[in-house]
């Protein structure tokens, strides 16, 4: 990234790093938990139209940052590796999308 690039996005990052605190608030514990995808899109839809692109990066990059960090936590918590916990995701998605399948 560029200075100018770099000051466009840290402009916008604390406005969405509260929305991004807000949806995950909203979607810890959402029952069915088939919601989530729906409710973070309407997220995602509404950064999209206020900020562009360049907001959607900033929310993709926020989720990263907390995501990565809540894995390490799991991971320290847990004694188990990183590899280990992103393996326990994997198979969760692996198995929900066999569900899934007819």
């Amino acid at each position: 990234m560029d200075d100018d690039e770099d000051m466009r996005l840290a402009g916008m990052t604390p406005e969405i790093s509260r929305r991004t605190l807000t949806l995950l608030r909203g979607l810890a514990g959402l029952e069915p938990p088939e919601q989530v995808p729906e409710e973070a899109m309407v997220v995602a839809d509404a950064v999209l139209a206020e900020h562009g692109t360049d907001g959607l990066r900033v929310l993709v990059m926020t989720l990263a940052a907390w995501a990565t960090a809540q894995i390490e936590n799991v991971a320290e918590l847990s004694g188990r590796s990183h590899e280990a916990v992103l393996d326990a995701m994997e198979l969760a998605c692996l198995e929900a999308n066999a569900e899934d399948t007819p």
